[in-house]
């Protein structure tokens, strides 16, 4: 049995900061979403939505995609039963099933950026203004913390399309799925920018030039 995480007070939290870390791995981590205020559940990151982990000994931050996500009892030995009740009468009548349940997800690591010393202060690091889109050293550590990523970091690290590579090799998921999502999610950070979603689908044309059902997959998922 997978006991819930230790909750800190909530007023101190930042708001991106939705999870933590609880399994880790070369080329991925899984995360479970920390628990809310109110009794509702944790939210649940979108598929192909952008995500940011540190990994503080390594000192870089380190960027990834979900592709997966899950809702289950905290129990492994009992599953969760049909009740017939809407959430506002689970809140009334059985407030204990929203402690009972733990949402996960896991992320498809696809680059990271190294931090460095503030000029300002050379005791603070700051994100580095070099992105690097492969695998990271190692990836982040157990029960580091797990951000969304903020709009204006994902518009900085998709300038290039290398990502996209590392994407289509993960196993065990449908990756033209996944990569039409990630696409469609930075098109819309960066405000319907055609020019780049053209990019993109040229790089993806390159990357499945001999693989056409696996492409018109793909393009036919990206509705502009």
């Amino acid at each position: 049995m997978r006991l819930p995480l230790p909750q800190y007070d909530t007023a101190k939290r930042h708001p991106g900061h939705i999870a933590e870390v609880i399994e880790t791995s070369t080329t991925e981590f899984l995360a479970q979403c920390l628990e809310p205020e109110d009794l509702s559940f944790p939210a649940m990151p979108p598929f192909g939505s952008w995500v940011k982990a540190y990994d503080e000994e390594a000192a870089n931050q380190i960027y990834g995609v979900v592709y997966h996500a899950t809702t289950s009892p905290l129990d492994s030995v009992h599953r969760a039963r049909a009740l017939g009740m809407s959430l506002d009468e689970l809140r009334e009548q059985q407030p204990q099933i929203f402690a009972m349940l733990k949402t996960e997800f896991r992320v498809a690591i696809v680059g990271f950026v190294p931090m460095e010393a503030s000029r300002r202060k050379k005791s603070e690091m700051v994100l580095g203004k070099r992105s690097y889109q492969h695998l990271p050293p190692r990836p982040p550590q157990v029960h580091q913390a797990v951000y969304r990523c903020d709009p204006k970091e994902v518009v900085q690290f998709t300038e290039e399309l290398d990502w996209l590579r590392t994407l289509l090799q993960v196993s065990g998921v449908p990756t033209e799925s996944l990569a039409a999502a990630a696409i469609r999610e930075v098109y819309n950070l960066r405000n319907l920018d055609r020019d780049w979603l053209v990019g993109a689908g040229r790089m993806v044309s390159v990357l499945l030039k001999d693989d056409y059902d696996r492409l018109r997959m793909i393009l036919s998922q990206i509705h502009p």
